[in-house]
């Protein structure tokens, strides 16, 4: 399957993309080589190889999942200077400024 220049310059418009009118032509060129070897892995023959080879008829083996409490050699309330019901209260970022303060 080609692909021809008027189907990646409508593909960068459907992403919303500014394609340059010269980088077009090196898009299709390496877009046409992508899809020919995807023709290319489409014949081989797969039909004797289970979908999940590799894994065995149990899935995937999965860790336990056991907590294990970070080492620290002090308090939580050690490292901020103000904690509230177990979490860190840090001062509002001049960026995140609430719709009241900035007058909406």
């Amino acid at each position: 399957m080609a692909v021809t220049r008027e189907d990646v310059l409508h593909i960068a418009d459907l992403a919303r993309l500014g394609v340059d009118l010269a980088r077009a032509d090196e898009l299709t060129k390496e877009l046409s080589a992508i899809l020919s070897h995807m023709e290319v892995l489409s014949q081989v023959d797969t039909a004797s190889i289970s979908p999940t080879a590799g894994v065995g008829a149990g899935g995937t083996p999965l860790r336990p999942d056991v907590r294990v409490p970070p080492l620290m050699r002090g308090t939580l309330e050690s490292f901020a200077p103000v904690m509230r019901d177990g979490f860190f209260i840090v001062p509002r970022l001049a960026t995140h400024e609430d719709s009241a303060e900035s007058g909406a």
